[in-house]
């Protein structure tokens, strides 16, 4: 029976179009224990990992553990972009910094 933690990790991983063994390479765990976490009543993880998981999937450790409030979207598309960003080419990054900075031309 999944925990709080789990039903929260599966429901972000899925909102993110990610599967188990994409969160799990972003953590650095095996699928299998990403699937543990989702569906199973484990010991919670270490502080460290909770972490990892909650950078992964663009939350906060206070989220997952079942903390109030709405996690920012804000930021959940930060993170999405800055993952697309870190797989552009240096010229492209180049080309993009440089629209930045004309942008930010106040």
């Amino acid at each position: 029976m999944p925990t709080p933690l789990g039903e929260r990790v599966r429901e972000l991983r899925r909102k993110r179009s990610l599967t188990l063994e994409g969160l799990a390479e972003r953590v650095g765990s095996s699928k299998s224990y990403m699937w543990e976490i989702e569906n199973k009543e484990v010991a919670r993880p270490s502080a460290e990992k909770l972490a990892l998981i909650a950078t992964a999937l663009g939350t906060t450790v206070e989220f997952l553990l079942g903390g109030d409030g709405e996690q920012e979207e804000e930021n959940a598309e930060d993170v999405a972009f800055f993952r697309k960003y870190k797989k552009l080419d240096a010229p492209v990054k180049e080309r993009l910094r440089k629209m930045l900075d004309i942008l930010d031309d106040d």
